[in-house]
């Protein structure tokens, strides 16, 4: 489940680990993300040495907990007696056996692997002997995951939903995040949203300053941001409101949607919000997703 506390139920593991005098790696697929976790665990573990490696940030190699992205990993050979790596699923770790490699050439210990939609494939891979299943069906705040709005427009009127919908978050003071499919399409519908409302900005992953930019949102210098799927993990923004633009775009497979729609309600003090799959047609894939969360939000009900 998104914003279930994947990396909270990690906490007394990465302590424990610590203590005994062992290299601890947290390691994640995406740059943003990577930051996003070294900010929360260096708050967390205060009194331990926490670093970051990334592609252009790799100076300082030496801590008690190393936060990097899976491509650092080939950096440590045999070297960390635990390695937490989550979004497992996500590109570009899934499917790419360099990656693979490189995560188990760095161990020399043990490992957790986490995924807020694993497949069917990870499933069977830990149901082995020596591996175990951790389900967390709920998320910690015990709220339920918002469920998707689907609305219905031509490309036309999708503008004039987006820029309705947006005026109203502003209103309310309320941030959103504009999924978009593609930058280019990114880059159209700030263009277009900015000429009727101000107060914006856009990411994706060709976007310089794209940290700084993210980091001014989390501070109320905009109102909304549009953004590709840089941000469908990890990021977390009290309040955060979402709409998929063109949802029933191929990119986006049920588990994409399911990720997107976890960024809504992560805060204990914020647990409700809207997500709206804004489209043409309705997808085997949206529909999916929908039924998903819903179920998982049955579970929460029936515990």
């Amino acid at each position: 489940m998104c914003g279930s506390g994947k990396t909270e139920i990690c906490l007394n593991i990465i302590k424990y680990a610590i203590n005994c005098g062992d290299k601890v790696a947290f390691a994640l697929p995406r740059r943003d993300v990577a930051i996003e976790l070294y900010n929360r665990l260096r708050e967390i573990f205060k009194y331990n040495r926490v670093i970051c490696l990334y592609g252009g940030h790799t100076k300082d190699k030496e801590g008690d907990i190393v936060v990097l992205t899976t491509h650092q990993l080939y950096r440590y050979k045999d070297y960390f007696a635990l390695i937490i790596l989550d979004e497992i699923d996500a590109f570009p770790f899934k499917d790419d056996q360099t990656l693979h490699s490189m995560f188990y050439k760095s161990l020399n210990g043990h490992y957790i692997m986490m995924s807020a939609t694993p497949s069917k494939e990870v499933i069977d891979h830990f149901q082995g002997d020596n591996k175990d299943i951790l389900r967390l069906e709920v998320r910690f705040h015990r709220h339920p995951l918002p469920v998707p709005k689907i609305v219905k427009r031509n490309k036309l009127f999708q503008y004039i939903f987006l820029i309705k919908k947006i005026k109203e978050y502003k209103n309310k003071n309320k941030p959103v995040f504009i999924f978009a499919p593609t930058i280019s399409l990114c880059e159209k519908i700030y263009r277009v949203i900015s000429l009727f409302i101000k107060g914006g900005n856009y990411v994706h992953s060709k976007r310089k300053f794209r940290t700084e930019i993210i980091d001014e949102f989390r501070n109320n210098l905009y109102s909304y941001l549009v953004t590709t799927s840089v941000l469908e993990r990890g990021v977390t923004v009290k309040d955060l409101q979402v709409i998929i633009c063109q949802s029933d775009h191929k990119i986006y497979e049920k588990g994409v949607l399911i990720q997107i729609a976890g960024r809504v309600g992560r805060k204990k003090d914020a647990p409700k919000g809207e997500v709206i799959y804004l489209c043409e047609k309705v997808t085997q894939e949206m529909q999916e997703s929908i039924n998903t969360i819903s179920k998982n939000n049955e579970a929460l009900l029936d515990g």
